[in-house]
Order: C-alpha cells, then sequence, then structure tokens
C-alpha cells in the first residue's frame, strides 16, 4: 500500500489544512500516518480521523531569550532520532509537513531516510521552522505569490492552502438552531485563533450592548474564556470550541470578526464572508498576522484594526461600517482566483507514488 507520513502542529494553523488532505488521500487508497508531540493540539484535532498517529519530542524554536532555549535543542535532537526510526519503519513515498516546531524533527527525519519532503508555508513570510525545514524539502509549496523570494526559486510551487470541504457545506438553518438566533436579524461571528484571545473578546463583551440593538453575536471565545454571567443573554451565544458547528456558523455569519491566521483568512476568502481582521501585535508574534492582514485589506478583502490602537466605540463603528459595505467586500472576494489548494498539492503528492 502506498505510504504517507504528515506532519505539523503547535496551533490549529498547522494541522487544520492536513484534514482537508487526509480526506483526499484516504479516498485515493494512502495509507496516512501522523507524527505530532504526545499532548499537542495537532492529536487532539485529528484524533477522529482514521490514520495512524506517532508521538515524538520536539522542542520549541525561540527567537527569544528563554531558560528553556538551553534544553530544547536536545529535545529537537531526540525528535530527529526518532522520526528518523518511525520513517524507516513505515517506508512512506513522501511526506508533507504544515510547519511548526514539530515538524522539524520530521523533516530532517525523513530526508536521513531519502523521503521526499513537501513543505507548506501558509503566511507572507515564512516562520522559523520551515525556514530551517526548506534546506531539506524536496518541494515547498506556497499561500501568497510573494513567498517565493523567501525560498530557492527551483522548489517552490505556488498551491494555495487546503480548504476542508466540509466547511462550504453548512446549513443556515442548522446555524440558527444551534445559536438559538432569529432569521431576520444579522449574525456578527467573533474568533480569537484556536486559544481565543482576551483582547478580542474584552473588546467585544464592552459592545454588547449597542451591538445586540442590530446585530445577532456568535462567539467563540476560547477554552476557559466563556463568561457565566452572559450565557442567559437574548442575541448572544457562546461557545469555548467549535468544530461540527463551525461550518453552520459560518452560513448564518454576515460579518466575522477575527484574528489573521492565514487558514482562517483563506476560509473566509472562500466563502465570500465580509471580515474584519485584529491580527496578533509584534508584541505576540513574529508579525506574520499583520502581514496578511495588510495584504487581505489592499485586495479589497477585509477592514484591518490594531488592537493597541481601539476601543470598543472604535471595533462598534467598524462593524456597522463593514456591515453596511459588504457587498463591495464580497464583490472584490469573488474577483479573486486562488488555487484549489488540496488539488495542487495532491498533484505534487501523488507524482511520488512510483
Amino acid at each position: 500500500m502506498k505510504k504517507i507520513i504528515l506532519t505539523g502542529g503547535g496551533s490549529a494553523g498547522h494541522v487544520t489544512p492536513n484534514l482537508a488532505l487526509i480526506d483526499e488521500l484516504l479516498k485515493d487508497g494512502w495509507e496516512v500516518h501522523y507524527i505530532g508531540t504526545k499532548s499537542g493540539i495537532e492529536r487532539s484535532i485529528i484524533k477522529d480521523k482514521r490514520i495512524i498517529y506517532h508521538a515524538v519530542n520536539a522542542g520549541k524554536l525561540r527567537r527569544y531569550f528563554n531558560a528553556k532555549n538551553f534544553t530544547d535543542p536536545f529535545r529537537v535532537l531526540e525528535g530527529i532520532f526518532q522520526s528518523f526510526s518511525i520513517v524507516k519503519k513505515i517506508k512512506p513515498k513522501v511526506i508533507f509537513s504544515k510547519g511548526g516546531f514539530v515538524s522539524v524533527p520530521v523533516v530532517i527525519g525523513g530526508w536521513m531516510n531519502g523521503i521526499p519532503v513537501i513543505i507548506h508555508e501558509s503566511d507572507m513570510t515564512p516562520g522559523l521552522a520551515n525556514k530551517i525545514s526548506a534546506a531539506f524539502a524536496s518541494k515547498i509549496c506556497i499561500n501568497f505569490p510573494s513567498t517565493e523570494k523567501y525560498f530557492s526559486k527551483g522548489k517552490v510551487v505556488y498551491t494555495g492552502t487546503p480548504i476542508r470541504k466540509g466547511i462550504l457545506n453548512g446549513s443556515y438553518n442548522t446555524g440558527l438552531g444551534i445559536c438559538g438566533f432569529e432569521a431576520n436579524k444579522p449574525v456578527v461571528m467573533v474568533m480569537g485563533g484556536s486559544l481565543g484571545s482576551r483582547r478580542i473578546n474584552s473588546l467585544i463583551r464592552k459592545a454588547l450592548p449597542h451591538l445586540l440593538k442590530s446585530f445577532q453575536v456568535v462567539h467563540v471565545c476560547g477554552r476557559g474564556n466563556v463568561d457565566p454571567s452572559l450565557s442567559g443573554l437574548n442575541g448572544y451565544k457562546q461557545f469555548e470550541y467549535v468544530n461540527e458547528e463551525q461550518p453552520h456558523l459560518f452560513k448564518i455569519a454576515n460579518l466575522i470578526i477575527s484574528r489573521a491566521g492565514a487558514n482562517s483568512i483563506f476560509e473566509f476568502l472562500k466563502l465570500k464572508l465580509p471580515n474584519i481582521l485584529i491580527p496578533l501585535s509584534t508584541n505576540s508574534s513574529r508579525g506574520d498576522q499583520i502581514y496578511n492582514a495588510r495584504y487581505f485589506e489592499k485586495m479589497g478583502f477585509s477592514k484591518v484594526l490594531f488592537e493597541e490602537n481601539i476601543n470598543a466605540d472604535i471595533l462598534c463603528q467598524a462593524i456597522f461600517d463593514v456591515y453596511n459595505s459588504r457587498g463591495k467586500y464580497i464583490e472584490s472576494m469573488r474577483r479573486k482566483q486562488t488555487p484549489d489548494g488540496t488539488a495542487e498539492i495532491m498533484k505534487l503528492i501523488t507524482a511520488y507514488d512510483n
């Protein structure tokens, strides 16, 4: 049987595109293995898939001082040898890496076994893990055409990102039922990334008294961030995390407020959902979300707000502005042609099935 190893983890953004590929790979008769960490988010996200999971050690790659910087290199080294052993035993045709710190040992372990490696970079500027992995990769898939300049040209393929087909199959009535919402009032959906955002949560809750006069609000606020005092508020529905519900919630949404992770914003583009992006600041990240958000704003797909410059009143006004101009955003998104990331990456993968 043809075998493949997938890897990627540390955040949902390094895992969810693999879900789209897993569905296609299984349909195409591949035996799919996944290498991640023992307790990483990747394990919980893919637990319901019919694939084989292998856990390895991995150290976080940091650009800042931390005491663990002295010990994590040894964890990375251990992970490389663990990955080498797993790859040698499985003998896959190819390895596909979505990035994140867990991917580096897997990519190197695969390269040491002479296995072709395909990596994928979602953001406009590559993360440290993919910068390291690029030297060992046979092909490098990118989501933004401008990302090509950061890698060796002979390896780069503009594929776009894999989008889960399931997000296109939401039911409007199911979405209303999940939230207990009425049909004749517009819906704002708020997302703060896989871990939630305390800043966005605080802003949206302060804005609720004004917002709920005109909108219903579905709020994905992150684990441990539900506010019990607001649970019975009419027109406001909170979730810690959504999975199966997400396509139905997208279906009822008229406007999205979100961080600017690449996978999420390309899902909004696919769904033609007007959105307000509040990217992670450089105090909390390497600035990749800021580049993503500015590109989407320049293309006319999004309005961008920076969390250090906004309050509840500014956010409220932006919501009304974007909603009232939603036709303009939808038309810009309709005009944009993007590759089918799943299909393009499957072409690269199946080229190694010989």
